[in-house]
């Protein structure tokens, strides 16, 4: 069950896990242990972001909690300069950002109470803070923002300098890249849905008849992380599932079993556990549509005829895509296929699908690939698989790897140029300002290597 990175969280497990470094911060008082300007920042602060990335999994290699203190005295000058600059904060992003915080806090973490107790807070004191920090967060993003967009316009004399002074090792790499066109047939997804629904009308009559729900998730459930646990997902927001799972689930009485729900991820059958505000636990069987060898070997015979058509002159490939493809978005292009991230009609290699890149990989231009079985774009941008499709896929151009230069990669030059100056700004008002700003460092972090070192100049 796709439920955007949704993520089972231990607590005790976590803690057992800390570093022994931080056994130096257990025991003490919370108090200022960094002054940057009119900034104070706790140790109190450092601690509930440590929290926050180990709750998401993350880790460092370098000393966490020197990292953080670290990024959060370079957001204070940015704080302190964006506050000197009146920028405003969007509140409405702000408290998006909040929901989505507390949502994924209190799903990794199994719920409200469970929240709570991993960082030792109510959730309305955390939300206070959580939404002053975001705030702050804002107005910094802001403010780099500005202090980076402040450079000179970068010129083609610009670039050219770039490529005359840097080291040839050094200068950009433009990887490989593929323009490639294509035509898709879909199997038959209607009698396939059809198939779905009987087999989970007939497990939830079984169920209704008595049969465990858990028992047959183990046995049936083609979503393999729920159903070792007999379907069961877990105490979780609404907001991370689907919205006709999530709707259908907060419709259900506890105990009842829900009709069949379609999502993106297939069709399911649904039991309520428990429900808390906008939270629920349930168990579920997700079955996903299935296609026979007859499917595939109907698409490849006519996929076969139209290359064999395509490549004998009868039929321009253009031509064959506006008439016969069922993908509707590079159907109306004569098959060309794009980015659905970018809309560029050019692919790196590790932006094609496994399957596209090993049916393409040793053709040359003006080549048709052998039928093959891949997924179509839909959900791309959501992060999900798409849909089963049959293709068959014509290189147009390849571009080979190359050293980027001035006369055909102008564009990406621009841009490696352009971050360079970027960077180089933003470092000079982080050293400036560390140099004019009044700062104070707690001896509790005088061991921490800070990567810039002018911080380390102020310990």
């Amino acid at each position: 069950m796709k439920m955007n990175n949704k993520i089972i969280v231990l607590a005790a497990l976590m803690a057992a896990c800390l570093p022994l470094s931080a056994q130096k911060y257990k025991g003490v008082v919370d108090k200022s242990v960094a002054v940057v300007g009119g900034e104070t920042i706790l140790l109190s602060d450092i601690e509930s972001e440590v929290q926050q990335i180990r709750a998401g999994g993350s880790s460092s290699d370098r000393d966490l909690r020197c990292e953080v203190l670290e990024a959060m005295m370079e957001g204070k000058l940015f704080l302190m300069q964006a506050r000197i600059d009146s920028i405003t904060v969007g509140m409405d992003m702000v408290e998006s950002n909040l929901s989505q915080r507390i949502d994924y806090m209190r799903t990794s973490l199994g719920g409200d109470e469970e929240v709570e107790k991993y960082f030792g807070k109510p959730l309305y004191k955390l939300r206070q803070e959580w939404r002053k920090a975001l705030e702050e967060q804002s107005l910094t993003e802001q403010e780099r923002y500005q202090v980076a967009s402040k450079i000179a316009e970068v010129t083609p004399y610009d670039v050219q300098q770039f490529i005359e002074t840097t080291d040839s090792l050094d200068l950009p790499v433009v990887p490989m890249k593929y323009q490639l066109s294509q035509i898709c047939l879909y199997p038959d997804r209607e009698a396939a849905a059809v198939a779905v629904r009987e087999k989970l009308l007939s497990l939830r009559e079984r169920i209704m008849n008595g049969e465990k729900f858990s028992t047959l998730a183990r046995i049936y459930s083609e979503d393999p992380g729920s159903a070792r646990r007999g379907g069961e997902l877990g105490m979780a927001s609404k907001s991370i599932f689907w919205p006709a799972f999530s709707d259908a689930a907060m419709a259900l009485r506890p105990g009842t079993i829900s009709q069949i729900v379609e999502t993106p991820d297939g069709f399911h059958i649904i039991e309520v556990i428990e429900k808390k505000g906008d939270m629920f636990n349930a168990r579920h069987i997700l079955i996903k549509p299935q296609y026979t060898v007859e499917d595939q070997e109907k698409a490849f015979a006519r996929l076969d005829s139209l290359k064999t058509v395509i490549e004998s002159g009868e039929m321009a490939f253009d031509l064959a895509a506006r008439f016969y493809s069922e993908d509707l978005p590079t159907r109306t292009n004569g098959g060309q296929m794009a980015d659905p991230s970018t809309g560029s009609s050019y692919f790196e290699i590790d932006q094609l699908k496994p399957a596209d890149y090993a049916a393409i990989k040793d053709l040359e231009p003006g080549q048709i690939s052998q039928p093959v079985e891949s997924q179509d774009n839909e959900g791309y941008l959501q992060g999900r698989q798409g849909n089963l499709i049959y293709k068959i896929i014509r290189v147009d151009k390849i571009i080979p790897a190359h050293t980027a230069t001035f006369e055909n990669d102008y564009n990406q030059l621009l841009e490696s140029v352009e971050q360079k100056k970027q960077v180089a700004a933003v470092n000079a008002f982080l050293d400036e300002k560390i140099k004019t700003t009044y700062i104070v460092i707690d001896p509790l972090f005088a061991e921490c290597e800070f990567s810039r070192e002018a911080w380390n100049a102020r310990k």
